[in-house]
Formats: C-alpha cells, structure tokens, sequence
C-alpha cells in the first residue's frame, strides 16, 4: 500500500494563489477611475462581442480581468442576484457592497474547496448621488475584498501602473482627463504584456478600447458606453 503525497496547507494554498496570479496576470489591465460626473471603466479590448465591462443594476457595474468564461459565469450571477432582490424586496435594496459580499462568498469558497482557483479579479462600483457616495470593491481570486477609493488597475503590471496612475489621478477630474489619462496607463504596457519606459506609452485607437461610464446625471439606469464618434470626441 502506497502512502498518498502530503502537502501541506500553507503550500497548497500558495500554490493556488501563485496559479492564480498567473492568470490575471496574462490579460489586459482594467482602469477604473472617479470622475466628477461618476466613474469611469477602461481597458484595451479590441472585441466587440466579449465584454470585460458590464452592466449590472441600475447604477452598479461590473469589470474584470482573467479568464473570460469564468469572469461571464460570476457576471451573469450578479445579475440575476441583483434582479432577484430588487424584485423581492425593493431596487434601493440592490448595493455594490452586497454584490461584493456574495462575490467574495463565491470566490473564496472556490479558492479553498476547488481544486483550481477562478482565474480572475473583479471590480463592482455603484455610483452614488455625490463623489462621497460611490462606492468601488475590488476582489481577489480568493476572495478577499479592498474598499478603494478613487484609482484601481487590475491585470498585467497592476502594481506598477497603479503608482502611474495616482500620480496622474485627483478628485474632481472631468471625463475627458480621467479618460486620457486611463489611455496612457493602458499604453504603458507593451503588446507582449512588459511595461514601457515613461514617455514611451503606445497610442491606443479608439476602435481598440472598451470604455464605459456609470454617469452621476442619468435618472436611473447610470451605465452608459463611450463608442465610436463618441469616444473619439471625448479623447480629442
């Protein structure tokens, strides 16, 4: 009778999280960025069928980066949460923060149960009435979940263009500036995923951008896409 190969916990779990990392780490970062007027999704994704960035409620949307069929799975499941409870109950019962939560529930019992970890990371941002009251989770692959405020960057080289990005960042940016300085971040990483030397950025197409907006003014439904003209206006 053969012993069975013991692992320990801590290595089986750091194997998952490096297994993980890895993954992300292969797709296009994700910029998500407050603006005065709400707040701002943008990623190089020159598809026009599969989308990274999403709507999920009337002002909650969802971005992400990893795996797509994985990511879609968790997409579609916050939809039919947030429908479920806003029909149940009331729609101002739907939150970013409650989504977060069930997100994380789902990822980290993945993470810990699974023999393969999901291969993403997610953002959910709710816009609110004023600045003060957006709200912006980012979640891990194992479930943990970060209140961020104001920047995040998701995906390839993300520490690195995170210091990139506060640099450029500030509260009460207009549209237009947030959504160049998102194009200059996203270019700042080459096409074979290595980081670009400062003042070296690729210029991005507008045909090659994903880009959305949960916009502060619409009465209800925020979400709203920059495409074509109009985002060609918009980066100017």
């Amino acid at each position: 009778m053969t012993m069975p190969f013991y692992v320990s916990p801590e290595q089986l779990m750091k194997d998952r999280a490096d297994f993980a990392r890895k993954g992300i780490a292969r797709g296009r970062s994700v910029v998500v960025l407050a603006y005065e007027g709400g707040i701002l999704f943008a990623t190089e994704n020159p598809s026009r069928a599969l989308h990274k960035i999403s709507e999920i409620y009337d002002r909650i949307a969802f971005a992400a980066v990893g795996k797509y069929n994985e990511f879609e799975n968790l997409r579609v499941a916050g939809v039919r949460y947030a429908d479920l409870r806003g029909y149940s109950y009331d729609r101002k019962d739907v939150t970013a923060r409650g989504l977060a939560n069930a997100y994380a529930q789902t990822l980290g019992t993945v993470f810990t149960t699974e023999s393969k970890p999901l291969e993403v990371e997610l953002v959910v941002a709710e816009v609110g009435d004023t600045p003060d009251g957006d709200q912006i989770y980012r979640l891990s692959y194992d479930g943990s979940v970060a209140d961020e405020r104001g920047a995040v960057v998701m995906g390839a080289q993300a520490e690195q263009l995170v210091a990139r990005v506060t640099e450029g960042w500030r509260e009460g940016l207009g549209l237009d500036e947030v959504l160049r300085l998102a194009t200059t971040t996203l270019g700042a990483v080459g096409v074979d995923g290595a980081l670009l030397a400062a003042g070296s950025e690729r210029t991005i197409e507008p045909a090659q951008l994903e880009v959305a907006v949960l916009d502060r003014a619409r009465p209800r439904r925020a979400f709203r896409r920059l495409q074509g003209a109009t985002l060609s206006e918009v980066l100017g």
